[in-house]
């Protein structure tokens, strides 16, 4: 994922590109982002599927979006990204543009082709946001790493896709991921 480096750009920029534009405006650059592979794609359809059902059963009121979903974090005047699986638990930031402000959960699933850019860019934009917990799926190396505000110890807890990685905004959530394909 590669800066387009032309000139500073404004969330009003980010919102006037052409509708399927597959980009993210982070500090103020656009960011290409690459197409999902099928693995990614099926790892996204489960864990909304298992998060969505989880809310539902428990009549909720948190909604899941997947991306392309805009999430202005922080309402930052250059920062719009796209997480693949956000949680939002007030209504009062969803319109009809995306989310206004930082989601409860966001889950990244790593693209082969800039892990990075979840890893490194996008971990301290969320945290820094106010994002609750944040979940990074790597498939390649089978592994989830979990980074949530309330952690004391500075280090995020690690699972691997044969455990069962509990969900921190939830107190009876846990994930399988030995049961997902």
């Amino acid at each position: 994922m590669e800066a387009r480096l032309y000139e500073y750009k404004t969330i009003d920029d980010y919102f006037a590109t052409p509708e399927g534009s597959h980009i993210e405006l982070i500090d103020g650059f656009f960011y290409d982002m690459a197409s999902p592979n099928t693995r990614h794609q099926s790892l996204v359809v489960e864990l909304v599927t298992i998060i969505n059902t989880y809310i539902k059963s428990k009549k909720g009121n948190c909604r899941v979006f997947t991306g392309p979903f805009s999430v202005v974090l922080n309402k930052d005047e250059d920062t719009v990204v796209e997480p693949d699986i956000s949680v939002i638990c007030d209504p009062s930031k969803i319109n009809d543009r995306g989310c206004m402000g930082a989601p409860d959960w966001v889950i990244e699933v790593v693209s082969p082709s800039d892990p990075a850019h979840d890893y490194i860019v996008k971990l301290k934009k969320y945290l820094n946001s106010g994002v609750r917990e944040y979940w990074i799926v790597d498939p390649a190396s089978e592994m989830i790493t979990v980074y949530t505000q309330n952690n004391t110890s500075g280090f995020p807890a690690v699972y691997t896709f044969k455990d069962k990685v509990p969900a921190g905004i939830y107190d009876d959530l846990s994930i399988d991921f030995s049961g997902i394909e």
